[in-house]
């Protein structure tokens, strides 16, 4: 089998920084550079070869094995639980899972919560844990918009700088969990190119920390 490892990487800034980070780390691979519609840019002297997904499928092509390992949010990982191996944490796209409501929120105990998301798994493994019934609302966008038109009490939501709560009189009430990029791997991968793919996670969390 080959030692070229194959790397999924979402597509955006995200993707985007987790490339050069790679390629700081020695797996550069110049035709990814290129003006190209190419799908698929490999590097076979640095053993790399990357494409580019849908940063939501990025952990569907590691679990599937179509993708030796690749670049995915914590958030993603949370939600949908892949079977794949957690090599490191990145430490680039961070931002907070949270529970956020409208400003001076109380919980009222004695009646359902009702919770807009997008994260249906998240929210009900945080709100499990608490002990807390709620009845979740799956949205797929405009997720603020739920409690200003009484659809929802609260919302579990990904949050960045805070600036779209606020200007919706909105603002974070817990934290769910802290998220940010990981690098993941298959796992029959990981065991038959075991050394190729330690070797790029240690290069990676070396160049991780060199720029902190």
């Amino acid at each position: 089998m080959s030692k070229t490892v194959d790397v999924a990487l979402p597509k955006g800034r995200l993707g985007e920084k987790a490339l050069a980070v790679l390629e700081g780390a020695g797996y550069p691979c110049p035709e990814i550079h290129s003006e190209s519609r190419r799908l698929i840019f490999a590097n076979e002297a640095a053993g790399v070869r990357y494409f580019w997904v849908k940063p939501s499928d990025v952990a569907i092509y590691v679990e599937r094995g179509a993708a030796d390992v690749g670049v995915v949010g914590k958030d993603i990982l949370l939600e949908y639980g892949p079977d794949v191996y957690e090599l490191a944490d990145l430490r680039m796209g961070r931002c907070r899972m949270c529970v956020a409501g409208p400003a001076g929120f109380r919980d009222n105990p004695d009646r359902i919560l009702r919770v807009a998301t997008k994260f249906p798994h998240m929210a009900r493994d945080y709100y499990a844990g608490r002990s807390r019934e709620i009845d979740i609302i799956k949205l797929n966008g405009s997720i603020e918009l739920a409690p200003l038109l009484g659809l929802s009490d609260v919302i579990v939501d990904i949050v960045e700088t805070g600036t779209t709560l606020r200007e919706n009189h909105l603002e974070p009430l817990e934290e769910v969990a802290p998220i940010s990029a990981r690098l993941i791997a298959n796992k029959a991968a990981y065991q038959f190119k075991t050394d190729a793919i330690r070797a790029m996670t240690e290069a990676v969390a070396a160049a991780v920390r060199g720029k902190e």
